[in-house]
C-alpha cells in the first residue's frame, strides 16, 4: 500500500525522478525521461504495479518498518534513511547521479552498528505497471527486457527470482557496504557499463555542493529557500532546460475524487515563475537554458502559443486514461498526457513577457529572437486580450472574461513598453501605450464590485479568485489602493480554510462549478504565499511572517511540498513535489527577508 504523500522523499538526477517511501520503496520511477512509462507505478495502484523495497527483513503480517530517521546529506539530493533494530542499526542511501550515460538508481545498504538482516525486493512492471518484463541472467547481471526498454541490475548480493519478484537477502555488519544499482538502456544497445557506486556518489555530492554555492540568498529562511532550490533543480529537464511542473501523474486533489492531472510537463506559466525565483538567487545558466527553450519550443509560431509543451518541446500531449490502474488510494481516472495543452491562456503572455524581461534586467545576455518574441506576443494580444478563456486554472467549464487574464494581458504590454523605453526593442509604444490604458479602464470598470470593494473571478461574477491577489505583485495597481486591501480581505474571508490557508476559487461539489468538474480540492499552497506576500506589502507583517512560517510547517520533514493542503484530513494533496508551490515559497522568504519581517 502506498504511502501518504508527504511520506516520500525525492531523488533524481535533471531528467527523471523517483519517490521513495519511509519504509525504503521505491514506488514511482520513470524511465529514462519525466514523461516516460513508469517503471514503479505502486503510488498509483498496488505492488503489483512495480515497486522496490529495501529495508530490514521483517515479518510479512507486520509489513515493512518505517525508517526511524531519514535527511538528505546536506544540501544534496542524496538521501539518508536509518532504521534502528533489535539486531543494529542500518543505513540506505538513495540517489540518482546527474547523468552522463545510463541513467542510473543507486541504493547503497551500510551496516552502522550489530548485524542486521536486510531484504531487497524489486518488482519491474514496464508501461505503468501493464507489462511484467523478461527477467534473465546476463553472467552476473540480471536484467530486465519489455519491448524498447531494459533496465539492469548490479549488486554483489545473491539474487534470487520468486513470485515474478527478483529478491536478495543478506546481513550487514558495522561498516559494511552493499550497492544495488538499477540502470535503463534501449533494450537493443549492448549493455550499459558496470556502475561504479560509490564514485558516483561522490561525484553527486560534489555536483549539489557546488550548485549551492552559488545561490545569493543568505537570509534566515535560507534552509528552507535551497530546500526548495534544489528541488525546483531537480525538475528541470537537463538536457533542454524545461522545467516540469512535478514529476508525478494523477496525486488526487481530493482523495478518491476525479481532479488527477499528469503534470509531468513544462507549463510555460510554471516554468516562467520557476526561471523569476532562479534568477533572484543567483542562477542564472538555468535562466538562460529555460529561455533558449522557449524559443525552440515556440519556433516561429507564436500565434499558436501553447500553454504546456513536452519536455524538450513536444507540442502532442494527448491525454489517456489508464484503466487498469487503481488510482492513488482508489482515486481515479490515472490520466497520463494533459488536454488542457491547447486551452487558450491568456495570462501565459505575462507570464512570459514578464520572466524575459526580468531576465533582461538582471543582466542575462541579449538574444534578439527574444525580444523579438516579446513584440510578437503582444501583436497576437492586440486582437485577443479581450477574448474569453480558460484562465490560470485552466477549467474544463465555458470560457469566461477571468481578471487574472486580464490583468497579466496589461502586464505583457506594460513590460514590452518598458522594453521598448529602454531602447532595446522597436514597435508603436504610443499605441501600445493606448492598449495598456484600455486594458487597466476595462479590468477596473467590469471585474471590479463596487459595492463588496473587491475585484471578482471574472466579468460581472460575484465570485472570488486566489489569482486576484498577484494584483499588487505584478503592479496593476499599488498595494495601498482601497481595491486591492478590499480585495485581499474578501479572499481571507470567504476562500480562507478555518486553519488560514486559502482556495483558488469556489467548487460546487457535485454541482461542478465553474471548472466543470465534480468534488472538491485541498487549500492550494500557492495562492496562500500570495496572500502572505500581499499582507506584507500591506504593511501587516507581523500577520503576513505567521501565515508564511505555519505554511513552512506543512512541509514535509524533507522540506517538500505537494500542490496543495487537505484541512479537513490534515494531510497534503495533489501531485509532489509540486514546483508551484516551491516558487512561492522562495518569493515570500525574499519579499519578508527584505522587509525584516521575520522573528529571528
Amino acid at each position: 500500500m502506498a504511502g501518504r504523500i508527504e511520506d516520500y522523499a525525492l531523488i533524481g538526477d535533471m531528467q527523471t525522478a523517483a519517490l521513495v517511501c519511509r519504509d525504503g520503496t521505491v514506488d514511482w520511477l520513470c524511465l529514462p525521461r519525466f514523461d516516460s512509462h513508469a517503471i514503479f507505478a505502486g503510488i498509483l495502484g498496488t505492488e503489483e504495479h512495480g515497486f522496490w523495497r529495501i529495508g530490514p527483513a521483517h515479518a510479512a503480517e507486520a509489513g515493512p518498518p518505517a525508517a526511524d530517521r531519514r535527511r538528505y546529506r546536506g544540501d544534496s539530493l542524496i538521501l539518508e534513511s536509518e532504521w534502528d533494530t533489535p539486531r543494529g542499526t542500518v543505513k540506505v542511501t538513495d540517489f540518482m547521479p546527474p547523468r552522463d550515460g545510463a541513467p542510473q538508481l543507486i541504493r547503497i545498504v551500510e551496516g552502522v552498528s550489530g548485524r542486521v538482516r536486510m531484504r531487497s525486493a524489486l518488482r519491474m512492471r514496464f508501461s505503468y505497471g501493464r507489462v511484467v518484463p523478461w527477467v534473465h541472467k546476463v553472467e552476473a547481471r540480471t536484467v530486465a527486457v519489455a519491448g524498447p526498454d531494459s533496465v539492469w541490475l548490479d549488486t554483489d548480493a545473491e539474487t534470487h527470482g520468486e513470485d515474478l519478484t527478483t529478491y536478495s537477502d543478506f546481513t550487514v555488519s558495522p561498516g559494511e557496504r552493499i550497492a544495488f544499482t538499477l540502470s535503463w538502456q534501449p533494450s537493443h544497445k549492448e549493455e550499459p557499463p558496470l556502475p561504479e557506486p560509490e564514485a558516483a556518489l561522490e561525484a553527486t555530492a560534489d555536483f549539489w555542493r557546488d550548485w549551492v554555492e552559488q545561490c545569493t540568498y543568505h537570509g534566515p529562511y535560507r534552509e528552507a529557500v535551497i530546500r526548495s532550490l534544489i528541488t525546483l533543480k531537480a525538475l528541470t529537464y537537463a538536457p533542454t532546460g524545461g522545467i516540469v511542473a512535478a514529476p508525478t501523474t494523477s496525486l488526487p486533489e481530493e482523495i478518491g475524487g476525479v481532479r488527477n492531472w499528469d503534470y509531468r510537463y513544462t507549463w510555460l506559466r510554471d516554468a516562467a515563475i520557476t526561471l523569476s525565483s532562479l534568477l533572484r538567487t543567483g542562477y542564472r545558466e538555468e535562466a538562460r537554458a529555460w529561455r533558449e527553450w522557449l524559443l525552440r519550443a515556440v519556433a516561429g509560431d507564436p500565434e499558436n502559443l501553447q500553454i504546456m509543451y513536452g519536455i524538450a518541446g513536444e507540442r502532442e500531449l494527448g491525454e489517456a486514461e489508464l484503466d487498469w490502474l487503481p488510482g492513488y488510494e482508489n482515486s481515479t481516472p490515472v490520466r497520463v498526457g494533459n488536454g488542457a495543452a491547447h486551452q487558450l491562456q491568456l495570462d501565459v503572455y505575462g507570464e512570459v513577457t514578464e520572466a524575459l524581461h526580468l531576465a533582461h534586467m538582471t543582466g542575462l545576455a541579449r538574444n534578439d529572437y527574444a525580444s523579438l518574441l516579446q513584440l510578437k506576443l503582444i501583436r497576437y494580444l492586440e486582437t485577443h486580450w479581450d477574448q474569453p478563456d480558460e484562465g490560470i486554472w485552466e477549467v474544463r467549464g465555458p470560457r469566461r472574461h477571468f481578471v487574472h487574464s486580464k490583468v497579466m494581458a496589461w502586464v505583457a504590454v506594460d513590460r514590452t513598453i518598458k522594453l521598448i523605453e529602454m531602447g532595446d526593442a522597436d514597435g508603436p509604444i504610443e499605441k501600445w501605450r493606448e492598449l495598456r490604458d484600455e486594458i487597466h479602464r476595462t479590468v477596473c470598470e467590469k471585474g471590479y464590485d463596487p459595492e463588496r470593494n473587491t475585484f471578482t473571478q471574472s466579468y460581472g461574477s460575484k465570485e472570488l479568485d486566489a489569482s486576484l491577489l498577484l494584483i499588487p505583485q505584478v503592479g496593476f495597481l499599488p498595494p495601498d489602493d482601497k481595491r486591492v486591501i478590499g480585495t485581499i480581505e474578501a479572499i481571507q474571508r470567504e476562500l480562507s480554510t478555518e486553519d488560514g490557508f486559502v482556495l483558488r476559487y469556489p467548487t460546487a461539489g457535485e454541482d461542478a462549478g465553474v471548472d466543470g468538474l465534480a468534488g472538491d480540492e485541498g487549500a492550494f499552497l500557492a495562492c496562500s504565499f500570495w496572500l502572505a506576500d500581499d499582507l506584507a506589502m500591506i504593511g501587516r507583517v507581523d500577520e503576513a511572517r505567521d501565515l508564511f512560517e505555519k505554511l513552512l510547517g506543512l512541509r514535509n520533514d524533507l522540506g517538500l511540498l505537494a500542490e496543495e493542503w487537505d484541512s479537513r484530513l490534515q494531510r497534503q494533496v495533489g501531485n509532489f513535489p509540486q514546483a508551484f508551490s516551491h516558487v512561492p515559497l522562495i518569493d515570500t522568504a525574499l519579499r519578508l527577508t527584505a522587509s525584516g519581517a521575520y522573528g529571528g
